[in-house]
């Protein structure tokens, strides 16, 4: 699988959650929320779930943090998806899933909701629950040696709705049929060309290639890049559920901000732009 850097080596941790099998940390203006089981291909269990909303909650409130990194340690897994060692226990019924998504939703719903702009740096394994978490990120950068799948029919369960939803807007009906009916996986090229993910560089380049594009993205106005993010995000939604008002919002406070003038500035000395955010 992938060789090269790897994220555990160049982040600053700021946070530990279950147990240290998740992590926070930082690259300068880049925040890492990285999975921390490499012995388990970065399964996600329970605990882990909980930590995830608590460790982007630091990030976000990190005003210095102006885009986070997903990933998996090792360089074999972005994550399996979720643990199965407790299903037995935890999601052996109708029943018991519910309580399951209850705790696993506090997780996802904070990756959805998370305001700042995310990419996702995927090597080797992206599966099931894993690439469901893939799918949470803005963006996602694939080392050309990752696997793409959804195993679901092969463990006898569903792919949630929320998941769903996500995939079929990226690779539509007839792809998300594809990758669901016949379990099989999927090579990074594969994957690209259904639209899945939005990059794929060489294997050894991948945590590189993925820092590269979040430092782009840390170089812009942040103001300018949420304001985007909202916006696209409105745009998906049916017209009649769009927040105009909140739009029109952040066009303003983009027209009136320091950043704006600083733009304007920056073009007319012909200099590369100092933003801060305000």
């Amino acid at each position: 699988m992938s060789e090269g850097i790897q994220l555990e080596d160049e982040m600053r941790i700021i946070g530990s959650y279950a147990d240290g099998k998740l992590l926070a940390g930082r690259i300068d203006n880049i925040g890492i929320l990285l999975f921390n089981q490499p012995q388990k291909r970065n399964a996600i269990n329970l605990e882990m779930w909980d930590g995830i909303a608590e460790a982007l909650d630091l990030l976000e409130a990190d005003r210095e943090v102006r885009v986070v990194v997903h990933a998996g340690a090792g360089g074999k897994a972005f994550t399996s998806g979720n643990d199965i060692s407790q299903f037995a226990a935890r999601r052996n019924d109708a029943d018991a899933n519910v309580e399951f998504k209850r705790i696993t939703g506090r997780g996802r719903n904070r990756m959805a909701s998370f305001a700042k702009p995310s990419v996702a740096c995927i090597q080797g394994f992206c599966l099931g629950g894993g690439l469901a978490t893939a799918l949470l990120a803005d963006l996602r950068v694939a080392a050309a040696d990752a696997m793409f799948g959804v195993p679901a029919a092969r463990l006898g369960i569903a792919f949630g709705l929320d998941p769903m939803e996500l995939l079929v807007q990226l690779v539509g009906p007839s792809r998300a049929r594809l990758m669901l009916y016949t379990a099989r996986r999927f090579t990074a090229l594969e994957a690209q060309a259904m639209g899945l993910v939005d990059c794929v560089v060489e294997a050894q380049d991948a945590v590189r290639e993925t820092l590269a594009l979040a430092r782009s993205i840390a170089e812009n106005a942040p103001l300018s890049v949420l304001a985007a993010r909202f916006a696209i995000g409105q745009v998906m939604k049916a017209p009649h559920e769009r927040d105009i008002a909140a739009m029109d919002a952040f066009t303003r406070r983009c027209m009136n901000s320091a950043d704006y003038r600083e733009g304007r500035a920056a073009f007319a000395e012909k200099r590369k732009p100092q933003f801060t955010g305000e």
